[in-house]
């Protein structure tokens, strides 16, 4: 989820306040580069909303206001001084081994709890849980019993909340102490996690399954944070970084399936006892890397990199007052030196996030982007409490609990709900097979297209096309045929990283980033609790409904649809409301554009008043 910069932001400052500091400011602060340039964009989106003057030229700027940009004077701007590993100052060779280890730690760590369907086979055959089983099933010789499968179930859907809901402490240790500690303790708990699955199975009567899966899942979420700030080791390459640590963690689904194939392969020969200490390679090998070649703390943003060009770019810094006490050689000397070491840095700088150029196309471009969303700036003046409060926050997380709910349910009972619906185990297992398959590789694919379907597609577009993946998934996965099942799953794959994505671009746009990290990780802490109902749900189907799936699916389904149509149709009327109000904005902006200009030439020419000729003088700015 990431693969996101802070910015420095003020909550809760009013358009009044706005002015004020941006038209007023103190006389006795200097103004840093970075806060100059975030006073030229509000004062920008200040022309756009009309109330200034156009730009000369009478060129309007169009632009959502959004108050993130205006710094609180009383706090530091993030600049170089503040944390950060300048990448120019690490070779490349070494930057492109530590973006590979990181992108292999995340494929084989991150996220396997997810790959629990292509696990659940060998726990039936090793007898996990068979325990639980009564006397009469067990006559009956049934796969897997009624508690049994109870038990198995919660074993995911433990791990699956613990996955979610752990992201916001760990995002909070990631911010305070870096991302070193969050591997080693990553590292840590994936240790932890396979003694103890290695010793359930050696051990009779020893539950260390559902534990140790608890740690899996707590040690992949300590991995798979802390791996978006490798994208800022090649700033200008950095989507594509991100876009490979998604899809190395919707790829890591695959470590359960690769297992389960050698295990039939070899007949079970291959023992998950032996897996899960063989397993113990992976955390010690992210425990090397990070104590040798990874970086200890992140690299530096784009925007602290532009701080530097900004100061590069100074030639005053060339300057010393030091320099009056020497001889006008030595002075000379000195300076052209200083200025030799300053257009290096800048030439590296340069290389890394590009030439004033591509900055501005970048800039440009990335303004389009968030004109096309149509929401971008909607709540960004708001604080967080206030945010949680409006049906921008309420309808998303709802829509958010039931499409977790419903996704997790979907991964840990997808063998048992077509065994019911197709009738047949040896069908039903062909389903699985191939959603073990299509799981991680859908992930891995879909990645590359979801970056430019987020850019180009509005926001209300984007909810639509969730509304009606998730229709067409409660439709398809009601009908009992196999061609449905097949399609079920491919609809489902797609879904899951599409609607993650959405979600995340969703609050960065509506929200901003100043609350995101409380919004965000209140959605995900609440759908991750809310997911443990999932057991709830499973003993209804298998109790109440008598194995049958579809009642609980087509609840979930006409719920989800209900609150989509309900957020889609309310973010459609506030954007074309937020759409009227700027284009009244920009008629008010070329009314004052035309009255300014017939004014200036009005004052700027010598008019004859009463007696004599009253002739305008210029100040001394103007000449």
């Amino acid at each position: 989820m990431s693969l996101i910069q802070h910015v420095t932001q003020q909550e809760g400052i009013d358009r009044e306040e706005a002015l004020v500091d941006l038209f007023l400011p103190p006389i006795d602060r200097q103004v840093s580069r970075q806060e100059a340039s975030d006073r030229r964009l509000s004062f920008e989106s200040a022309i756009s909303s009309g109330f200034l003057g156009a730009p000369p030229g009478g060129k309007t700027v169009r632009r959502v206001i959004s108050y993130d940009v205006i710094p609180k004077p009383d706090e530091p701007v993030q600049g170089e001084e503040y944390g950060g590993l300048t990448p120019y100052k690490v070779s490349t060779s070494k930057r492109v081994a530590q973006v590979i280890a990181t992108v292999l730690a995340c494929w084989f760590a991150s996220g396997i709890v997810f790959g629990f369907a292509a696990l659940k086979p060998i726990l039936i055959k090793e007898g996990v849980f068979r325990d639980l089983c009564t006397p009469e099933e067990l006559d009956a010789d049934v796969e897997v019993c009624f508690d049994q499968d109870l038990r198995l179930n919660f074993f995911f859907s433990l791990a699956s909340t613990t996955a979610n809901v752990s992201a916001l402490p760990v995002g909070t240790l990631l911010d305070r102490y870096g991302p070193r500690i969050c591997f080693l303790l990553g590292s840590f708990f994936l240790t932890v996690g396979s003694i103890l699955m290695s010793l359930a199975f050696q051990i009779e009567k020893f539950d260390g399954y559902t534990i140790g899966n608890f740690f899996f899942a707590l040690g992949g979420t300590c991995v798979f944070l802390p791996s978006f700030s490798i994208a800022n080791a090649f700033p200008k390459y950095g989507g594509s970084i991100v876009a490979l640590v998604t899809g190395a963690f919707d790829a890591s689904a695959a470590v359960f399936l690769f297992y389960r194939l050698i295990y039939d392969a070899t007949d079970g020969t291959f023992k998950p006892e032996t897996f899960f200490l063989m397993y113990l390679l992976v955390p010690v090998a992210i425990v090397i890397a990070q104590l040798t070649f990874l970086p200890n703390e992140n690299y530096k943003t784009v925007p602290q990199l532009e701080m530097k060009i900004n100061k590069a770019a100074d030639a005053m810094q060339d300057v010393h007052s030091s320099d009056d006490e020497l001889p006008d050689n030595e002075m000379w000397k000195r300076r052209k030196a200083r200025s030799a070491r300053r257009k290096e840095r800048l030439g590296k700088l340069d290389d890394l996030i590009g030439d004033e150029i591509a900055r501005k196309l970048r800039e440009e471009k990335q303004e389009q982007k968030l004109e096309t969303s149509g929401v971008w700036g909607a709540l960004h003046n708001k604080s967080a409490k206030d945010q949680m409060l409006t049906p921008w926050f309420i309808l998303l997380t709802l829509l958010t609990v039931l499409q977790m709910v419903r996704m997790n349910y979907f991964i840990a009972t997808i063998r048992e709900q077509y065994t019911y619906m197709l009738g047949s185990v040896e069908l039903a297992s062909k389903v699985n097979d191939f959603f073990d398959i299509a799981l991680p590789l859908a992930g891995v694919l879909a990645t590359p297209f979801l970056g430019a379907l987020l850019d180009n597609v509005s926001t209300p577009g984007v909810l639509l096309l969730l509304v009606f993946i998730i229709t067409a998934i409660g439709i398809v996965g009601s009908i009992s045929a196999l061609w449905a099942g097949y399609v079920n799953v491919i609809l489902f794959v797609f879904l899951r990283p599409l609607y993650y994505s959405a979600m995340s671009d969703y609050a960065t746009k509506v929200f901003g980033f100043a609350t995101f990290g409380r919004v965000y990780g209140t959605i995900i802490c609440v759908s991750g609790l809310v997911n443990l109902s999932q057991t709830g749900i499973d003993a209804l189907t298998k109790g109440q409904f008598h194995g049958n799936p579809i009642p609980v699916n087509v609840f979930l389904a006409i719920s989800a649809f209900l609150i989509g149509t309900a957020l889609v149709t309310y973010v459609t009327v506030q954007v074309y409301r937020m759409r009227k109000r700027l284009d009244e904005e920009d008629a008010m902006t070329e009314t004052n554009t035309e009255i300014g200009s017939i004014m200036e030439s009005l004052l700027e020419e010598d008019e004859p008043r009463g007696y004599g000729t009253v002739t305008r003088q210029r100040q001394p700015w103007e000449v």
